[in-house]
C-alpha cells in the first residue's frame, strides 16, 4: 500500500524545486506545500539529499523499466533527454546544487543502461571478446554522459537531440569496424 504522507512529501518537494534553486528549500517549505509536520518528514528521509536520492533513484528505475529492451542507443538517450527537457527546472537546479554528485551517478547509471542493453540487443548474434566489449561500453557511456552533461553545463539551452544524432551520424559504421578488429572471439557481455 502507498504511503500517501511519502509521496506527498516528495511532490512537495519536486514542485518547489520547479520554483526555486535548492539551496533556497528548506525541509520547513517542504512540510508546509504537502501540510505535515517536520517529524513526518524525517521519519522518511534522513534529510534533503537523501529526498533527492530516493526521488532520483525512482525515475531512474522508471525510465529504465519503461525499456526493458533498447533498440538503438539513439531511442533510449532521446527518452532520457526528453525526461530532462519536460523537467528541466527540477534537473538544473539539482545539477547545480551541492547535490550534483547524486545526480552525476544516476545519469551514468542511466547511460550504461542504454550502451549495454543495445550491445546485447544489437550484437548477440555477434561473438566478441567479452574485455573488448566491456571497453565500447565504457567509450559510449562516457561519450553519451559527456555529451549530456555539457547540455546541463549549457542551461539545457541547445538542441541536444540533434547534437546526439549528429554525434551518432559521424561514428556510423564505427562499431562494426571495433567489432571486426576484436576479432569476434567470444560471447558479447
Amino acid at each position: 500500500m502507498p504511503n500517501f504522507t511519502k509521496i506527498a512529501i516528495k511532490q512537495a518537494f519536486i514542485k518547489l524545486l520547479g520554483e526555486k534553486p535548492l539551496s533556497k528549500i528548506t525541509v520547513q517549505d517542504i512540510v508546509d506545500e504537502c501540510g505535515v509536520n517536520r517529524n513526518s518528514f524525517y521519519y522518511h528521509f534522513q534529510d534533503v539529499p537523501a529526498l533527492i536520492e530516493v526521488i532520483t533513484l525512482e525515475e531512474v528505475d522508471k525510465l529504465i523499466a519503461t525499456y526493458p529492451e533498447v533498440s538503438s542507443i539513439e531511442d533510449c538517450l532521446n527518452a532520457v533527454l526528453t525526461f530532462a527537457e519536460k523537467n528541466h527546472k527540477v534537473i538544473l537546479n539539482i545539477y547545480n546544487s551541492a547535490s550534483r554528485d547524486i545526480f552525476e551517478q544516476h545519469l551514468w547509471k542511466i547511460c550504461e543502461y542504454a550502451v549495454r542493453k543495445y550491445g546485447e540487443t544489437a550484437f548477440s548474434e555477434l561473438k566478441i571478446n567479452k574485455d573488448d566489449a566491456e571497453v565500447m561500453i565504457i567509450y559510449y557511456k562516457c561519450v553519451s554522459f559527456g555529451i549530456i552533461m555539457n547540455w546541463m553545463e549549457h542551461g539545457m539551452q541547445y538542441d541536444v537531440h540533434s547534437m546526439m544524432k549528429e554525434f551518432l551520424k559521424l561514428n556510423n559504421g564505427m562499431v562494426e569496424d571495433a567489432l571486426s578488429r576484436a576479432g569476434q572471439i567470444h560471447d558479447f557481455v
